[in-house]
């Protein structure tokens, strides 16, 4: 297979795992939503929330999982179920998608304005992806971020890790368009079509897979990131998706495609 010429990675569960911070975030939202006598999490509450985060497709669903928790559903239930099991608990408590999303945002906004070095200080890097950035960056390639986080917030986090990221190259939540688009977009601007693509949501490889454009596009689901075992199945009887693990990523790229 030809290496790329452009190479375009996300950054929530492919170089950062951010799953503390988002049980925290979770948490603070359902304390808001729900009224908990305790505003403490229970022992091993946040154990269960990490491993099932891949079923959590927007936001407004993640108070709603710590609810589900907490209502005795178990891990099985839940991966089988979610999309239809996420709205009634919301609408048991006589509340809706929106309140749910302005809690969720309001935490979050609000805790980043209060202290947003403890914020950061919530996210971890997948073992080698900051050498592995540094060594990209030393190169030839174009390299890209593209990520549904807010662009100023990977250029904090990758600066506290040592890494200059050109912001130019960071392409974040504020685009406000689907990743496929952002896409098509570098593929017009660089005047390339061998793009590879690192995503760890299998719906998003999906979408630009169906872009009859955007065939070249080589796409790889981490292995590592938010996602399941049926997604990883998924991926490895795809011919237009490769599986990829974190082993391979930190290699040359002819590794990628062993």
């Amino acid at each position: 297979m030809a290496l790329p010429q452009l190479l375009a990675l996300d950054f929530d569960g492919v170089i950062c795992d951010g799953l503390i911070e988002y049980f925290q975030t979770a948490w603070r939202a359902y304390c808001l939503l729900f009224e908990p006598e305790s505003d403490r999490p229970s022992v091993g509450l946040a154990e269960k929330f990490y491993p099932l985060r891949p079923v959590i497709e927007t936001g407004w669903e993640m108070p709603i999982l710590v609810r589900s928790l907490i209502a005795g559903d178990s891990s099985e239930k839940i991966i089988a179920n979610w999309p239809q099991m996420a709205l009634p608990y919301l609408e048991a408590a006589g509340l809706e998608k929106s309140q749910s999303v302005g809690a969720l945002d309001g935490v979050r906004d609000k805790w980043i304005k209060a202290d947003l070095q403890s914020w950061l200080s919530l996210h971890r890097f997948y073992p080698g992806m900051i050498d592995r950035l540094r060594e990209l960056l030393a190169g030839d390639l174009p390299l890209y971020i593209v990520s549904t986080k807010e662009g100023r917030f990977i250029k904090a986090l990758l600066a506290q890790s040592g890494i200059d990221f050109p912001t130019e190259r960071i392409i974040g939540k504020e685009v406000k368009r689907p990743k496929y688009e952002t896409l098509r977009l570098l593929k017009e601007q660089h005047s390339v079509s061998r793009i590879w693509f690192v995503e760890d949501r299998l719906p998003a490889l999906t979408q630009v897979k169906q872009q009859n454009d955007l065939t070249e596009v080589q796409l790889f689901l981490a292995d590592w990131g938010y996602n399941l075992e049926p997604d990883r199945e998924t991926a490895r009887q795809d011919s237009c998706i490769r599986l990829l693990s974190l082993e391979q990523i930190v290699q040359p790229f002819d590794q990628w495609t062993r």
